[in-house]
């Protein structure tokens, strides 16, 4: 059991600085998130840049996010609480949660849609495999539908697109105006939404079913070799030449064939992670403390970005534009170093990040006060 949560922790760490490697590519356009939805084409190295991180970690992250509800649905049923019972209130917590982060803080937010989909999968993870594998295909089909949809309306689309909306909100406009940009296009910036919705019902059932599986078991050695040798050796290289057949194979390269390298990444770094018999040095316990400061890690990262990048604060993205791929990653490196030297120290005197402990507190304060009620009368 140690073996398992030290790898779910290491592959949520990991899986929290890959995301970062996907949206500092936003953080450091001057154009900000209208540089992405522009569907411009980049330069050879920057897709490249882009390919490695693009759409992986998030399909890694929501799987991770499938095998926590499993666990947590085991532990209900252990202690003989309903479900999903308390769980729904988890998942509005993470929905406000996730809203106040799109508003305040950045515009492809991805809790709001994990929030949504936990209320859909909760109803869905305590029944069998053939009724999870129905819901999950029935998902899965519903996905490649809209993908194959934006993919024909990208091909069909004049080529001529435009990064002008944003101005200069991004180089020169202050936080409020970003938060008010992110109200007034609220619909435009969530639509990525109807995307991970239903790939979430389907990567968060098939994360149940790969858990019970054996995927962190010595049963599941096999299961993790088709999973790495599938995601890896026939995923990754159809996700490289999506990601440079130009901007209309957008939700191709991001939304069906990334999730199946997350699933190549997932049996590879679990694989490693279970066969090591050292024990963890500095750069393993920090990837550690990251994935149990998840939460805090997602939301402080997009912070550090935005004060680095944008006009009111560094304004980076628009004085290093020139320097542009090349100090990105550079960019992508610090913010990490940063927050995992963060999360250690933190760590190092509570046992849970501080979102994650003001999130049990808000999630504990319903019942906390009814059992305190027959103590005040």
């Amino acid at each position: 059991m140690a073996k398992r949560i030290d790898a779910l922790d290491v592959l949520r760490g990991i899986a929290i600085m890959g995301t970062l490697g996907t949206n500092i590519w936003i953080f450091t356009d001057p154009a900000g998130p209208a540089g992405i939805l522009g569907f411009t084409e980049a330069g050879a190295v920057e897709t490249f840049l882009r390919f490695l991180s693009n759409g992986k970690f998030l399909g890694l992250l929501t799987l991770l996010f499938g095998i926590g509800m499993e666990l947590q649905y085991r532990s209900a049923v252990r202690r003989g609480l309903v479900w999903p019972g308390r769980y729904l209130w988890r998942a509005t917590l993470l929905l406000v949660e996730g809203t106040l982060h799109f508003i305040l803080i950045f515009e492809f937010d991805v809790l709001m849609g994990y929030a949504v989909t936990s209320m859909i999968v909760a109803y869905l993870i305590g029944r069998s495999d053939r009724a999870v594998k129905t819901w999950m295909i029935a998902a899965g089909a519903l996905h490649v539908t809209l993908v194959g949809l934006l993919t024909l309306a990208l091909l069909s689309a004049d080529d001529e697109t435009s990064s002008s909306a944003a101005g200069l909100l991004y180089t020169q406009g202050s936080w409020p105006d970003q938060v008010l940009s992110r109200l007034h296009n609220a619909v435009l910036y969530r639509l990525e939404l109807i995307f991970i919705i239903p790939m979430g019902i389907m990567l968060f059932l098939l994360g149940a079913l790969l858990l019970r599986a054996g995927l962190f078991e010595e049963r599941g050695a096999a299961l993790r070799r088709r999973l790495t040798v599938t995601g890896l050796g026939v995923g990754a290289p159809l996700n490289l030449l999506t990601a440079y057949a130009g901007p209309t194979w957008f939700a191709v390269d991001r939304y069906l064939l990334a999730p199946l390298v997350a699933l190549g990444l997932l049996g590879l770094i679990t694989s490693i992670l279970l066969n090591r018999d050292k024990a963890p040095g500095p750069v393993l316990r920090g990837v550690t403390n990251v994935g149990r400061t998840a939460l805090s890690c997602y939301v402080f990262q997009n912070l550090a970005a935005g004060a680095l990048c944008y006009g009111w604060g560094l304004g980076l993205a628009e004085r290093l534009d020139t320097l542009r791929p090349w100090w990105v990653p550079a960019a992508w490196a610090v913010i990490c170093l940063l927050f995992v030297t963060l999360a250690t120290l933190w760590l190092r005197r509570f046992t849970r990040g501080p979102l994650e402990l003001a999130w049990q507190w808000a999630y504990q304060a319903p019942w906390r006060t009814l059992s305190e009620a027959p103590a005040r009368r």
